[in-house]
């Protein structure tokens, strides 16, 4: 993902044969590069609320409390399956499996997403 200004330049570079239109140049005045960190599994995406594991949870999103930052930690399940920490804790209260799998959850670990405190991003 990156976003950069072109403007094309009057002057055109020489063309492949005489019967080809000359081709524009373009000259890049000003270019944003954006790096993207990512966990170290294969989902970048929460399957129960579907926002991306590098930001925090929907319900974090809409009701962001410095009391309850469950939403801004990633639970890992020994099944491999990640969801932010709030969205399975909810899941769990009806069911003891994964929403994915079927298996039965456990917590293998829990991570706090980077860049992200109790105060908001």
């Amino acid at each position: 993902m990156s976003s950069m200004e072109v403007e094309e330049s009057k002057s055109s570079a020489p063309a492949a044969s005489p019967a080809c239109p000359p081709c524009p140049t373009f000259e890049i005045r000003k270019w944003n590069a954006v790096a993207m960190w990512s966990w170290d599994i294969c989902a970048d995406t929460c399957a129960i609320c579907r926002n991306s594991l590098n930001e925090p949870s929907i319900e974090y999103q809409a009701n962001p409390s410095p009391n309850n930052s469950n939403g801004l930690s990633i639970a890992f399940g020994n099944c491999s399956h990640v969801f932010h920490l709030d969205c399975i804790q909810r899941w769990l209260k009806t069911r003891s499996v994964c929403p994915l799998c079927n298996k039965e959850w456990d917590f293998s670990k829990i991570e706090r997403i980077p860049g992200y405190s109790n105060a908001g991003g």
